[in-house]
């Protein structure tokens, strides 16, 4: 019987994006950018934490933001009309994700002179979490009425972030959300995951979310 070459694709392309990734996380470290890879399901409230978080530390490093999506400019008109920082869209071409090259060229399109980038990935809680953007961290929101048992069934997801932001926590009278069970079955699937609860509506809790992220800045430009 005639033997046929297989060739993984899957874990080719993997490797290469791990490897891109690689680079451009020293090239961000020589500059002392720092790149947060921000990630949720769609209507989780990302883009009204940002214009929450941004608005406590734009006075106090340079940012920038950019906005994966499918398609549309909405979210990047939003962060630039609700923060004045500046704002780019990245358009996926149809993809559910970006990977390190998308990253690359979304990074190629701004000034040099952010201390921070935030990328705020495509809404979904699959695809992203599988491609490492080149992120000095990973974040993600997890909103109270998609239920407190997300982490169980997005395992990989929350186990790749290093800080989970509860948002919404204002309803959480009128969902059947577990505050604490959910910080136990996030801890399962990381147990070194940070879990910041907030109301980007309101504002509270947003402060506790900007500070971890001011720190982590300053100890990359170490």
């Amino acid at each position: 019987m005639n033997s046929v070459k297989i060739i993984e694709i899957k874990k080719s392309v993997f490797e290469d994006n791990d490897r891109a990734a690689d680079a451009l996380r020293g090239e961000l470290k020589k500059k002392g950018v720092y790149l947060l890879n921000l990630m949720s399901a769609p209507g989780s409230g990302k883009t009204t934490t940002l214009i929450q978080t941004i608005n406590l530390l734009k006075d106090k490093i340079r940012i920038a933001v950019m906005e994966a999506d499918i398609d549309s400019d909405v979210d990047a008109i939003k962060i630039k009309e609700g923060t004045g920082v500046e704002s780019i869209q990245l358009h996926t071409g149809g993809m559910c994700h970006l990977d390190a090259e998308m990253t690359q060229q979304g990074i190629d399109g701004l000034e040099d002179k952010y201390d921070l980038i935030i990328l705020e990935n495509v809404g979904n809680l699959v695809c992203p979490a599988e491609f490492d953007t080149g992120a000095v961290k990973n974040a993600m929101i997890l909103s109270v009425p998609e239920g407190h048992d997300k982490p169980l069934k997005y395992p990989l997801m929350f186990s790749i972030c290093d800080v989970v932001v509860i948002n919404k926590i204002d309803v959480m009278p009128y969902f059947d959300f577990d505050l604490e069970k959910c910080k136990e079955y996030i801890h399962m699937r990381n147990p070194k995951a940070q879990v910041i609860p907030i109301c980007a509506k309101t504002g509270e809790g947003v402060e506790a979310f900007a500070d971890w992220l001011l720190t982590e800045v300053k100890n990359w430009k170490k």
